[in-house]
């Protein structure tokens, strides 16, 4: 990498240096703190977190290159990345992983991601959980501190921002990656109402015997009915769930028709389309190793998950029962409808990046899709 010196601007005040990498320009956002010490292209390529900057608490990142075949969005992902060694093979020096094609830093600013290097990220992630989650600036432009702090200072809050509509597909279309080896008429077709949704929830759909067709944000209910879905999916997504007000009514007017299965973002608006209401976490939940119990059986398993947001226990109507709690710090991750079918969790059964402990979810969907179809 060429060496260029670059800032990272909190806006309350703490500045951190480094070395640009990446785009080597501007990025700018939430900065937050992801825990765990691989998946970082899975992370940095997840539409969820679209309008921030992610700090890696792992030491060494980039070890083992990266492939395009690893994105979970071709064109939506992290502002920017912060880390604090960003590896990068010698020149005709291979990576040590079969897989890649190139590595992280030229994969960054392929996709125009400024990210910096050489930052002490444990200073950053104990000044993070301490204050909370701040807004700030990576720059190899502008290094006058007092120039950057005034624009870190006015850069929006996440609160109150509806981030669905930068993310999402523009036309609905069905979803079929190249070499896909089953049978057509083997699959039950699932809508996926698309607020950001990983290519991995949409593989694991393949996977588990659904057919899905992935639908814009903002497409109608009565759309997504008029094409006889089996079930629906309502994905993850960034932003603030309570500002998107159009998805809220949407699945409220979905709600009973097909059973519902939502994940993070589509967790937390399922929540809301019943009666619940959300708050924002001072640090958020973001990383591949966050432990998770499961009320009903007692059953812990390790969970991918990456939100700022989270649904309000206390808010849940009768008719909506808690199956997940985050054993971290007691928060709500998961809930199911007494009197119809919807559930939805907020950590990513799909993983990618993480362990796949809680990938039997899937499977729980399209049996409570065919449990429906035989109702």
């Amino acid at each position: 990498m060429t060496k260029s010196r670059a800032l990272l601007m909190l806006d309350d005040g703490a500045c951190f240096e480094g070395v640009a990498c990446g785009a080597g320009t501007e990025s700018m956002g939430e900065v937050v703190f992801a825990t765990g010490m691989a998946g970082y292209q899975e992370t940095l390529t997840d539409p969820s977190y679209h309008g921030q900057l992610v700090a890696f608490t792992s030491a060494h990142i980039g070890n083992y290159g990266a492939t395009f075949l690893d994105d979970e969005s071709s064109a939506h992902g992290a502002s920017g990345a912060i880390f604090h060694e960003l590896f990068s093979a010698p020149t005709g020096t291979a990576f040590p992983h079969w897989r890649a094609e190139e590595s992280l830093n030229t994969h960054l600013a392929k996709r125009g991601s400024t990210a910096i290097t050489g930052v002490d990220t444990r200073a950053l992630t104990l000044h993070l959980r301490e204050h909370g989650a701040r807004n700030g600036i990576i720059s190899a432009l502008d290094l006058d501190k007092a120039s950057l702090l005034r624009r870190a200072r006015s850069l929006p809050p996440m609160q109150g921002r509806d981030l669905t509509q930068a993310v999402t597909c523009q036309a609905p279309h069905a979803y079929a990656p190249k070499g896909w080896m089953n049978e057509p008429e083997a699959l039950c077709n699932v809508a996926v109402l698309d607020f950001g949704v990983k290519r991995s929830i949409l593989d694991q759909l393949l996977l588990h015997g659904m057919r899905p067709t992935v639908w814009p944000a903002s497409t109608p209910a009565r759309v997504i009915r008029a094409s006889q879905p089996a079930g629906i999916l309502l994905s993850n997504g960034p932003g603030d769930p309570a500002a998107c007000r159009n998805a809220i009514a949407t699945v409220q007017e979905l709600l009973g028709q097909v059973p519902l299965f939502g994940i993070c973002l589509g967790h937390q608006l399922l929540g809301l389309s019943l009666g619940a209401k959300t708050y924002k976490l001072p640090f958020g939940h973001h990383g591949c190793n966050h432990p998770v119990r499961d009320l009903r059986t007692g059953r812990v398993l390790i969970t991918s998950q990456n939100h700022g947001f989270c649904l309000d226990s206390p808010s849940l109507p009768k008719n909506v029962i808690p199956t997940h709690e985050n054993l971290n710090d007691g928060t709500l991750e998961g809930i199911e409808c007494r009197d119809m079918p919807a559930f939805s969790v907020q950590f990513h059964p799909e993983a990618a990046p993480g362990p796949l402990d809680a990938a039997p979810l899937f499977a729980r969907f399209r049996e409570l899709i065919a449990a429906t179809s035989r109702a």
